[in-house]
């Protein structure tokens, strides 16, 4: 088995199709897969052998792409992460996985050290003495994808960080194959569809769920570096994109637009990811549209998908109910398990879930009882077999001796008009232990008046819920892929916060 051999594939079936669509250029699958094995084979003459780790830290590109799968082909390892990170973040994740080869930009060649563990044996950069263009020119199109075991890793993608240091975890051939097939299948998938993805591709949102699901369903990816308001719909208007792939601070976004289902409509599908989605943003979106957002839950460790909310039966508030081969449990923090109806952390075992983390044997053991994932996740399945998602086991809020939920209290607040984006966090407090504190952008012309909402969270929420501040930011510290870091909150918090975090 190899990941890799889903672009032989389509590239036999849809020889002539559009593969990737990269600004102006355009390829078809069998220029994709011809490139893909030039890189390959320049690679392994360079000495690259199956196991060995190649890197990635670059924005999104058919260049990426191209090396991307050339060096799954050759059996390698791919090691992503975000070209975003600073010097000693980077220097840090190539001494944690020791890559000897590096795929990266020009401007970041010069953040790499050269004198200490993991630095790569070779660097590939734009335009640099070797690029992806060179390594094209000395490869060969006829190179034979190596094949590998099931349970052998194909790429490490390191979690987003924001419980402390990134872990990177292992994901084997089986487990993107199961999820990228999960993904095309659930979705509907078809050659004739045109996928929009300006989310990361280091991140397996981008890397899974989108990428790989498109290659093996035949259809075109549509890449963008960046998510930028005015490119985005010109872009769907141009390729006539049919799937629209998102989060909710984008969704949110996008419903401020005059004319909205004009402006996108080609587009049949639309999902998010990253965070759960308000309920009310939902409904807002539909109201404008026609288009549900569906929804799935899924994590790094578990190559995207573990739950999906159904084309036939879509349950706004709820993330579906588990996807072929993958089986979900609600357990207590003793690993006891829990019935239908019962809050508890949310525990996945199938042939999805990663083989652990690179170099962390303490925090794999850790993460898993028996062969069943503990994804630190606090979530319910009802009475139909569908869950929810409560709240992230790490972000629960002990005030005054009482647990609460923030995802709770910002379903609330987003039925108000003047919310546009919110965060609720526990900030430290000597008497209550912490303090419950929401952080609110508001929409254009709005102004947040503490006061009036205390007064309506407690009409529908137990006072110990109601948050004690409200504070107006001008937005909120995100990660790459558009979550919302409380942790970055509770650390700037600390200095004080007027109308944004910088």
């Amino acid at each position: 088995m190899n990941i890799a051999a889903n672009l032989d594939h389509a590239a036999f079936h849809y020889s002539d199709h559009h593969a990737v669509t990269d600004g102006d250029r355009s390829v078809s699958f069998s220029e994709f897969r011809r490139d893909a094995n030039r890189m390959a084979s320049a690679l392994v003459d360079y000495g690259l052998q199956p196991g060995d780790h190649v890197a990635l830290c670059a924005p999104n590109s058919y260049a990426w792409m191209v090396f991307y799968f050339g060096a799954l082909k050759a059996g390698a390892v791919a090691v992503t992460f975000s070209h975003l990170l600073m010097k000693d973040e980077i220097n840090r994740t190539l001494t944690d996985c020791e890559p000897r080869i590096l795929f990266t930009t020009d401007e970041k060649l010069e953040d790499l050290g050269d004198d200490r563990k993991g630095a790569p044996e070779l660097l590939v950069s734009d335009h640099g003495d070797i690029s992806c263009a060179r390594l094209l020119e000395k490869g060969t199109s006829d190179f034979k994808t190596v094949d590998r075991q099931r349970e052998d890793t194909a790429a490490i993608l390191y979690t987003g960080g924001t419980t402390g240091i990134p872990k990177g975890a292992m994901l084997t051939h089986e487990n993107l194959q199961t999820s990228a097939f999960n993904v095309a299948h659930y979705e509907r998938s078809t050659e004739k569809d045109r996928a929009l993805c300006f989310l990361p591709l280091n991140h397996v949102f981008g890397h899974v769920h989108i990428m790989h699901s498109t290659v093996l369903s035949g259809g075109e990816l549509i890449l963008q570096p960046a998510f930028d308001l005015e490119k985005v719909l010109e872009a769907i208007d141009r390729h006539r994109v049919t799937k629209f792939y998102s989060v909710p601070t984008i969704y949110i976004r996008l419903l401020r637009l005059p004319d909205l289902r004009k402006k996108i409509g080609s587009v049949r599908y639309c999902f998010s990811a990253a965070a759960s989605m308000a309920t009310e943003v939902v409904r807002d979106w539909k109201g404008r549209t026609g288009l549900d957002i569906y929804e799935a839950y899924g994590l790094t460790e578990s190559a995207s998908m573990v739950t999906y909310n159904h084309y036939y039966r879509h349950v706004v508030g709820s993330v579906g109910t588990p996807v072929n081969l993958v089986e979900v449990q609600i357990r207590d923090l003793e690993g006891n398990l829990l019935g239908e109806g019962e809050e508890g952390e949310i525990c996945i075992c199938g042939p999805n879930m990663t083989k652990g983390y690179l170099n962390q044997p303490e925090e794999t053991e850790a993460a898993f009882w028996g062969n069943w994932f503990r994804s630190g996740d606090i979530g319910v399945i009802d009475e139909d077999g569908y869950l929810y998602i409560v709240d992230r086991l790490k972000d629960m809020i002990i005030t005054g001796g009482e647990n609460v939920y923030p995802r709770e209290v910002e379903e609330v607040l987003y039925t108000r008009p003047e919310v546009l984006e919110c965060a609720v966090v526990g900030i430290p407090e000597h008497e209550y232990g912490e303090l419950v504190t929401a952080f609110i952008v508001p929409r254009e012309g709005h102004q947040i008046d503490p006061d009036a909402l205390k007064n309506y969270l407690k009409t529908r929420l137990a006072p110990f819920k109601v948050p004690k501040e409200f504070i107006t930011v001008g937005e909120m510290p995100k990660s790459g892929a558009g979550k919302i870091l409380k942790r970055e909150i509770r650390r700037q918090y600390r200095g004080g916060i007027s109308k944004s975090f910088d």
